[in-house]
């Protein structure tokens, strides 16, 4: 009996020493069973809040932005999240899968986001030229967010044999003419520096489509752009662009669409159930009558809101009234007269 007892607690003293290790989910804010999504959406907005350069007089910020990024490494990756689920960090450090790469660099790009305004003073570093590129994106990823990968062939400067001419700039140089005299002239002068050649690199970036997003709004790649020889790379800025909707039409926050109905149901009323941009249903009900060109208006089932994703637009509806096509018999026809009973005489006015 004492024996059995020893070995439950070693084993659970052995349980224990296998689950040591860091929080993942408490890291990231996250609940267990959180999406790949859910993950990488806590992971952006941490990253730019605990980002060393935004968190300088924290003598901890870069351990938190390490622990942030080991979550991220694991709780991102299917095989080393249900190992870390299963055993902890120990196991993962143990088996050899956590490689301590940094996932900023791909989440956003090289060097990560710039944070702050003002970089300490005007300098003359020659730079690359921007990249502009247009990201199309339908009405639903901008309802319900989504991350997009993006994969482009990027020149990368590496080096090569020999030197090259660079930093050149003009000087001024005495010149001796002779006994008494000189003359000052003006030179170009370079700097003799290692020689560079371009290769190409496919790279890989996801960008974030948070829900809310308009279109023309911009996320930026710092060093992403077109590199330069004697400087910094340039910037790879990608543009939203809303793909057209075959039932929504979106203006700001609204929503606006068009049901086509029966003449029955515009007369009756009628309950119908529409289709939203993640798939839940609106609830439409009419018990009066509804003309063509009727709208309705469902508040809170517009755009969510980009700065505050729990608020969100109107959603409005207009009415089309379809009209039966057969013809009517004399009887009914008099049927319709006597339970519409509307006077005969006819307006005619000039003017939508």
């Amino acid at each position: 009996m004492r024996s059995l007892l020893l070995i439950s607690l070693l084993n659970i003293f052995l349980l224990s020493l296998c689950h040591a290790g860091r929080d993942f989910y408490s890291i990231l804010n996250v609940k267990k069973s959180a999406s790949v999504n859910d993950i990488k959406k806590a992971y952006r907005k941490l990253a730019k809040e605990l980002h060393p350069d935004k968190n300088k007089d924290d003598p901890d910020a870069s351990q938190k932005f390490q622990d942030l990024g080991a979550a991220y490494e694991v709780l991102s990756d299917t095989d080393k999240r249900k190992m870390y689920d299963r055993c902890g960090e120990e196991c993962l450090k143990r088996d050899g899968m956590m490689d301590n790469s940094d996932p900023f660099s791909s989440f956003f790009g090289d060097f990560g986001f710039h944070f702050g305004g003002n970089d300490g003073g005007h300098h003359d570093t020659p730079r690359g030229g921007n990249i502009v590129m247009n990201l199309h994106v339908t009405l639903e990823e901008l309802y319900t967010g989504n991350f997009v990968e993006i994969t482009r062939n990027k020149p990368v400067l590496k080096p090569a044999p020999g030197t090259r001419k660079c930093n050149c700039r003009q000087e001024m140089v005495t010149r001796n003419l002779g006994p008494g005299r000189f003359q000052m002239i003006q030179q170009t002068v370079c700097d003799e520096c290692p020689n560079m050649k371009l290769v190409n690199e496919e790279r890989t970036l996801e960008v974030e489509i948070e829900p809310g997003m308009k279109d023309g709004q911009e996320t930026r790649f710092v060093a992403e752009g077109e590199p330069h020889f004697d400087g910094d790379p340039g910037d790879l800025v990608i543009v939203v662009k809303t793909m057209p909707h075959s039932r929504f039409e979106r203006r700001g926050d609204d929503l606006y669409t068009n049901v086509t109905i029966s003449l029955q149901d515009a007369l009756v009323g009628f309950s119908m159930k529409i289709e939203h941009l993640d798939g839940h249903k609106v609830d439409v009900v009419r018990d009066k009558i509804t003309w063509p060109g009727a709208r309705i208006r469902k508040k809170g089932e517009g755009m969510p809101n980009y700065e505050n994703n729990n608020l969100h637009g109107t959603l409005y509806i207009t009415f089309d009234v379809e009209f039966p096509k057969k013809e009517l018999s004399e009887e009914e026809k008099e049927e319709i007269r006597k339970i519409l009973d509307q006077s005969s005489v006819n307006k005619i006015y000039n003017g939508l």
